[in-house]
């Protein structure tokens, strides 16, 4: 395909945030066990980034916006059928699979923010410090113990389910 006919469905921003996201994501799983402050960083990294996407997707291009691939249930369970039979048509930006894909990762994206940050408040760190993480430890201790303690490895173990799930669905988001 020449330079003159190929068709650029993703917008600049759209292509500059998957790339960083990808990176940053790849960089937060690796350093995960690290001591540091990069996984932090990539963290809050990742946060701005999600920021600018939930814009993006409502004022963006034309395939950048949500309203552009979010298809009713119904219609996405008439693509998946179409799919299985070999007749499904082709879409220039997200099919209704794809669409869902996204907002499944995205939203995995947005727990594994949360719950980073809540973490980081228990350490007295962060934009949650302080008003949320004595709401946490409280919550989750319930009067068995340390309230902190239990808040921790409830985070931790959370933070890194949802870590582990997004990995698994940028796997099948590759191989679709």
């Amino acid at each position: 395909m020449d330079q003159e006919s190929e068709i650029r469905v993703w917008d600049l921003g759209v292509r500059i945030f998957h790339w960083t996201l990808v990176v940053s994501f790849l960089s937060a799983y690796l350093t995960g066990e690290a001591d540091g402050d990069i996984h932090i960083y990539l963290g809050y990294l990742i946060v701005a980034l999600l920021g600018f996407r939930l814009i993006w997707g409502v004022v963006g291009s034309q395939h950048a916006r949500f309203s552009d691939f979010i298809c009713s249930p119904n219609e996405t369970l008439r693509y998946l059928k179409s799919l299985r039979q070999g007749t499904a048509r082709r879409f220039l930006g997200h099919n209704p699979l794809g669409g869902w894909m996204v907002m499944a990762m995205l939203t995995v994206l947005v727990a594994i923010s949360w719950t980073g940050l809540e973490l980081y408040a228990l350490d007295g760190q962060g934009p949650l410090a302080g008003w949320q993480s004595s709401f946490i430890a409280e919550a989750i201790a319930d009067g068995h113990g340390d309230g902190a303690n239990l808040a921790e490895e409830f985070l931790e173990e959370v933070h890194e389910f949802f870590s582990n799930l997004m990995v698994l669905l940028v796997f099948l988001h590759v191989g679709g």
